[in-house]
């Protein structure tokens, strides 16, 4: 089954130039974002170069059946400012308003800042320094040395002593140290 390449490449070239038209016609109804587009008599697309539209319109001579204060009926050039252009001003405005403000409002006034005295105040604590009892202090080395046993797994008698050793020298410290 061949396909005629004469008439693919026909088709190719027909859906191409759709394609194109179409782009075209969006390109009217949307506008450029960098020229304006303006559509021509036969249906293709026009666009004005810059130098063109920037340029002083010189006034053309009158034509001999016009009067000649009159010009010729043209249509004006118009341009249309990018739809993203109104949101990014907006947008910097706002910035820059914020800023401000938050910098006006962030400053202190002149006027209200009076110079302040560091107060310096000068007070003499004297410590004593906590010194345990020493009933606290065999109970804390009682309290090793079950411990000790604990992680070396030893579970005798000697266990069972150093735990009792511990606990009395534990009660006693509690004694000592409350008031």
């Amino acid at each position: 089954m061949g396909v005629d390449p004469g008439n693919r490449e026909e088709q190719q070239r027909r859906e191409l130039e759709e394609i194109r038209n179409s782009f075209r016609q969006i390109g009217i109804r949307m506008g450029s974002l960098f020229e304006p587009a303006q559509e021509r008599g036969n249906g293709t697309a026009e666009v004005e170069a810059d130098a063109e539209a920037s340029k002083p319109s010189k006034p053309s001579e009158p034509e001999p059946g016009e009067p000649e204060g009159q010009q010729p009926d043209a249509p004006a050039p118009t341009r249309r400012t990018p739809t993203w252009v109104v949101p990014a001003v907006i947008a910097l405005v706002c910035l820059l308003a914020g800023g401000g403000l938050g910098y006006l409002l962030h400053r202190p006034a002149a006027a209200s800042l009076e110079p302040v005295a560091p107060a310096v105040i000068t007070r003499t604590i004297v410590r004593d320094k906590p010194v345990a009892p020493p009933a606290c202090l065999e109970a804390a080395r009682r309290a090793d040395e079950t411990m000790d046993m604990l992680v070396r797994n030893v579970r005798d008698r000697r266990l069972s002593l150093a735990l009792k050793a511990y606990t009395v020298a534990s009660q006693a410290c509690r004694r000592e140290a409350s008031p």
